[in-house]
């Protein structure tokens, strides 16, 4: 999660793999501590981050603080990872016993959840910092210009550009979900960079074809999409099915 307005989105993509049962490395940077404080109202805090990322997840993308139901375990005792269930508007009914993650093999919500790794942005020794360090990809959402820049540089300034770059030099699912506008030449010729290095540039830019009513819905469908480049189910929004207004007669 780099520094780019946009955090709905990149609680919307946690709480759906979360709930499809994935296991997450989440990585929050310095600039983006500042933009969930200031789109929030809350911090996000390395001593305190297990209090204040069940706060952010339980926030709605439409201001409603309790929007979904967040449950968060004790780390396992050889790690810190901590079992993470996340229940609500279009998750799924209420959960279990908060257990841990089915290593992609869960649904569209109800189950068990997966779990949550944080690691510090100024952690280069961190596990995500190492190819060998097991993961099936990567997703940056929000993706401000400066993380685009350093990414596409391989300038691994911090955990994030440098997990990003670890991601595509092991040839593994990175997507960059772009959040600026407009966009100058410099961005766009990084962008092209990026695209032409493997990785899948997903610009947050909503659809209204899915028979959006709220803001919520606008979010999830950016979510959906970035979550479809990586292969995990999810029932976040309405898929095209050849129909016009078909949506709007399922509103």
């Amino acid at each position: 999660m780099s520094g780019a307005s946009g955090t709905p989105y990149a609680a919307s993509v946690l709480r759906a793999l979360l709930a499809a049962g994935e296991d997450v490395d989440l990585v929050v940077s310095r600039a983006s501590r500042l933009t969930l404080l200031d789109e929030t109202g809350h911090p996000f805090r390395d001593a305190h981050w297990r209090d204040d990322l069940r706060r952010w997840l339980s926030r709605g993308a439409d201001g409603d603080a309790e929007a979904y139901g967040v449950t968060v375990g004790s780390p396992s005792a050889d790690t810190d990872a901590v079992p993470v269930a996340v229940f609500g508007p279009g998750l799924g009914a209420p959960a279990g016993d908060v257990g841990g993650g089915s290593g992609g093999s869960g649904g569209s919500g109800g189950g068990s959840g997966g779990t949550v790794r944080y690691w510090s942005a100024g952690d280069l020794a961190a596990g995500p910092s190492s190819g060998s360090y097991p993961a099936r990809g990567m997703v940056v959402v929000p993706a401000s210009t400066a993380s685009v820049a350093g990414i596409a540089l391989g300038l691994s300034k911090d955990l994030l550009q440098r997990a990003a770059s670890v991601t595509l030099k092991e040839r593994r699912p990175l997507v960059v979900a772009v959040r600026e506008t407009p966009l100058n030449g410099r961005t766009l010729g990084h962008l092209v960079d990026l695209d032409a290095a493997g990785a899948v540039v997903l610009p947050a830019s909503p659809a209204f074809y899915a028979g959006a009513v709220h803001i919520r819905d606008l979010v999830d469908f950016v979510a959906g999409r970035a979550l479809d480049a990586m292969g995990v189910p999810h029932t976040l929004y309405r898929r095209w099915k050849g129909e016009l207004g078909g949506a709007q007669g399922q509103s």
